[in-house]
């Protein structure tokens, strides 16, 4: 009997913080926050009457975000959407299949301009087919200040000068500080000349490489033997995701600090490694359909 009036005190100890955690929609229809009446309106129920009144009056406030929104601001785009959302739907919530429909159309339209720029550039005299051109990523958050991108082979540099650093007070050594070693220094080095390399190919190498892109975006065919990947950065650093399959079946790709590019590959057995911020990432992966891998200060993955 003890027993199960401990178990049943523990249980009822975790549940009470996980109550707490949960959203308080009691005094919503006093509030006048965009971002608080967007989420109860995606979270309530179809049928709760609070909808009525706090729909038309998130619709009003968007608005007027709008209307009184600095030229510059990044968060009107985002706004827009959740308007034209709010036109057609009960909420801005979004089904997992729309949500994935959004990024293939949006990753059809930048690569087609890709493939536009590509097109006029080899058709230039000046540049022809063998001169490099510089690869344009999306880029995934700009709305907050960056900090100046740096290769990750220059972040496992700096982390291993503080490691080497005497003292209990924490500093920040520069790439020439003395307790980087040559060894560190040579592979940012050389790290940030293969980074280098691989975004700014051929003209010609850039053009295949977005039609490549095209296809597999357009082709719905389960018995393809090629598919996408596309690497979604969220961090500070320039990466390079490294995929190897059987045999001698490897693929390179440079994804930019805060942005996202596209690879095809075969489909198969992979594994997928990549330094970022001087954190080791390694992840065994089956590719036989499109994904996004998300990597930042976590990392996930996402079928699409």
């Amino acid at each position: 009997m003890k027993k199960f009036l401990l178990l049943f005190t523990l249980l009822l100890f975790c549940a009470l913080p996980a109550q707490k955690r949960m959203k308080d929609y009691s005094n919503i229809l006093k509030s006048t926050n965009i971002y608080e009446i967007d989420a109860f309106l995606r979270d309530a129920h179809e049928d709760d009457p609070r909808r009525s009144v706090l729909k038309p009056r998130l619709m009003d406030m968007i608005r007027d975000y709008i209307k009184n929104a600095h030229p510059d601001d990044t968060r009107v785009k985002d706004m827009q959407e959740k308007l034209a959302l709010l036109k057609r739907r009960p909420s801005t919530k979004i089904s997992f299949a729309e949500m994935n429909a959004n990024i293939k159309q949006k990753q059809i339209k930048f690569y087609q301009e890709a493939l536009a720029r590509a097109q006029r550039a080899a058709a230039n005299p000046e540049l022809g087919a063998q001169a490099r051109i510089k690869v344009e990523t999306p880029e995934v958050d700009r709305s907050f200040s960056v900090a100046r991108s740096r290769s990750s082979a220059e972040a496992s540099a700096i982390r291993a000068a503080n490691k080497n650093t005497a003292g209990d007070v924490a500093t920040t050594p520069s790439i020439t500080s003395k307790s980087v070693t040559a060894e560190a220094i040579a592979a940012v080095n050389l790290e940030k000349e293969e980074f280098d390399l691989l975004m700014n190919p051929t003209v010609q190498e850039h053009k295949n490489q977005t039609v490549k892109i095209l296809n597999a975006l357009f082709d719905n065919d389960p018995t393809s033997k090629e598919t996408s990947v596309m690497i979604k950065n969220n961090s500070d650093c320039d990466i390079i995701m490294r995929m190897e399959g059987t045999g001698n079946t490897k693929y390179r790709l440079a994804i930019p600090a805060r942005s996202e590019n596209t690879i095809v590959i075969l489909k198969g057995q992979y594994l997928f490694s990549s330094l970022v911020c001087g954190a080791q990432y390694a992840s065994q992966k089956t590719v036989q359909k499109a994904i996004m891998v998300t990597l930042g200060s976590s990392s996930q993955i996402t079928s699409r």
